[in-house]
């Protein structure tokens, strides 16, 4: 076990990093696994037969875009802020709907990825060139600050992905909030929530077997070794999963399969790993309608509407200020 005593930290990362690996139990934070590497890797998962929550709100997209469209259009138009973009892949059948029925809006997409943010600003460009996009680069918190900004005409937050599913209830409470403080009466909330299911479907979904969720859950010590100065050897993790279905809370793990140490040059730290420690890397947590409902009434926010996939695994959900 380490003592955490340094305090200054030369980025986000360095100090992030340093907090997660003398803490007890370890822990990493999954903002980190995205870089280039784990945007691609990450594009990779989406495509796997088991990972089934891209297909599936793909699916809602495909079938309601038409209906969604119109409980996003308002008077004098709206600004359409999507955290956590991504690629796009679905994203773009609602954007095409929305253009096709020369609805007045602009599109302003936020990842903490930019090269993400670039790649998707230029496939816009080409795919739907009378779109009007303005890309952010940042954190949903830091985006969350500039949220009031946009008062002018009514603003929707899209999130897709059930990227709300990667904080703790409490955080989630507490992010949901930050969203409904910075909401008017006339603004919308459209957001992805994976839904409970069979335990065996969950865990399929963050551990394939070709290898590919193992190889983005330890993107995050890749990155540790090329940008910090790491000497993990990746090979001596093992990627784990779990699922509770009781809690509905899926966990990405790593294991250290031997007793070692590691050192991490630009944080001046050895860190030991006994055999089989865990650094605790993700969570994707599952829902169903009485706890989104219920996180809802604790953010002050009520859910208007909601559209579900033919299998009923996953839900977009709309909500409005309480």
């Amino acid at each position: 076990m380490n003592t955490n005593t340094r305090t200054t930290f030369a980025s986000s990362f360095e100090e992030d990093c340093y907090k997660g690996l003398t803490s007890y139990p370890k822990y990493l934070l999954s903002k980190y696994i995205y870089d280039k590497k784990g945007d691609k890797l990450f594009q990779e998962i989406m495509e796997l037969p088991e990972y089934y929550l891209t297909r599936c709100e793909y699916d809602i997209l495909e079938k309601h875009s038409a209906k969604i469209a119109g409980y996003m259009d308002g008077p004098g138009g709206f600004d359409l802020i999507e955290l956590g973009a991504g690629d796009g892949k679905k994203t773009k059948l609602l954007l095409r709907e929305l253009v096709a029925q020369k609805i007045d809006f602009n599109y302003l997409p936020v990842d903490i990825s930019e090269n993400v943010l670039l790649e998707l600003e230029a496939s816009l460009k080409s795919e739907i060139p009378e779109l009007e996009v303005k890309i952010q680069q940042g954190t949903y918190f830091k985006t969350l600050e500039k949220l009031a900004d946009f008062n002018t005409r009514k603003k929707v937050i899209m999130m897709l992905g059930s990227n709300i599913g990667n904080l703790l209830h409490k955080d989630a409470i507490d992010f949901l909030t930050n969203i409904s403080a910075a909401m008017s009466d006339k603004d919308m909330l459209f957001m992805g929530f994976d839904q409970k299911k069979h335990p065996q479907t969950v865990l399929d979904a963050y551990n394939d077997p070709t290898g590919v969720t193992a190889a983005f859950n330890k993107n995050h010590l890749e990155r540790i070794n090329s940008e910090l100065g790491g000497n993990f050897d990746i090979d001596t993790f093992l990627h784990w999963e779990t699922y509770d279905p009781e809690s509905g809370t899926a966990k990405s793990f790593l294991v250290s399969k031997i007793d070692q140490k590691v050192s991490i040059e630009s944080l001046g730290l050895e860190v030991h790993f006994d055999a089989w420690e865990t650094i605790h890397t993700e969570i994707s947590q599952k829902y169903d309608d009485q706890v989104v409902n219920w996180l809802a009434d604790q953010a002050r926010l009520k859910v208007t509407n909601a559209f579900t996939d033919k299998k009923g695994y996953y839900k977009n959900y709309i909500f409005q200020k309480k």
